[in-house]
């Protein structure tokens, strides 16, 4: 496994393990051991982890993922923290890389944020660039379904344009923070919204903008 998604991992592996079965996430209707079932089923079964993008293959995938979430607790972390079989496509350091670092900072972020108590996390600039990559590339995609024109700007300027249209929403963070906001959790991205009021409140009110 490469640098970013190896440390992304068993930090949320940690996160899960401290919160216990039964706290909530920011993924809605899941609780811990929900999202533990879901990030193995999506390494470990992959012909039903297609279910999150097949409509037909949705019931296997919830019947696999409740097949996992039935396991004890304990193993369901350490299948996390051992990572992938070889025969997974997640095996692959390229593919790790790309498909994971961002998918285990946003679960890390979903067990951490839901607690009342949570604080933000300091993010090393490497990985705020390589985060930053992934949404220059990814953005347009993620941001399909937003109600109003969506560009995501960094602090330095640099920006992406997630949603051609008017009127026009501006949204300034971290990348971190952005990548957030991206994929539906407006509500704990630490970022600044410019626009028109209509607009901010359309945009704010689409949970899901991610795939």
């Amino acid at each position: 496994m490469s640098t970013h998604a190896k440390r992304e991992r068993l930090l949320l592996a940690d996160l899960l393990e401290a919160a216990g079965p039964d706290a909530p996430t920011l993924c809605e209707g899941w609780n811990t051991r929900d999202l533990a079932a879901h990030v193995v089923t999506r390494e470990r079964r992959t012909d039903a982890a297609a279910g999150m993008l097949i409509k037909q293959l949705a019931a296997r995938l919830e019947r696999v993922m409740a097949e996992f979430a039935e396991k004890p607790y304990e193993e369901l972390i350490q299948l996390i923290r051992t990572g992938p079989p070889r025969f997974s496509p997640f095996a692959l350091k390229q593919i790790d890389e790309a498909s994971n670092a961002a998918e285990f900072y946003i679960h890390a972020e979903d067990v951490r944020r839901a607690q009342p108590d949570w604080t933000r996390r300091e993010i090393d600039p490497v990985f705020a660039n390589f985060l930053w990559s992934g949404l220059e590339r990814t953005a347009r995609l993620m941001g399909r379904k937003a109600p109003v024109g969506l560009v995501l700007r960094r602090p330095d300027g640099r920006t992406v344009v997630a949603n051609r249209g008017t009127p026009v929403v501006t949204v300034t963070g971290e990348p971190s923070e952005l990548l957030l906001f991206a994929y539906g959790r407006q509500d704990v991205a630490d970022v600044e919204q410019d626009g028109e009021k209509d607009a901010i409140a359309k945009l704010h009110e689409t949970k899901q903008l991610g795939i």
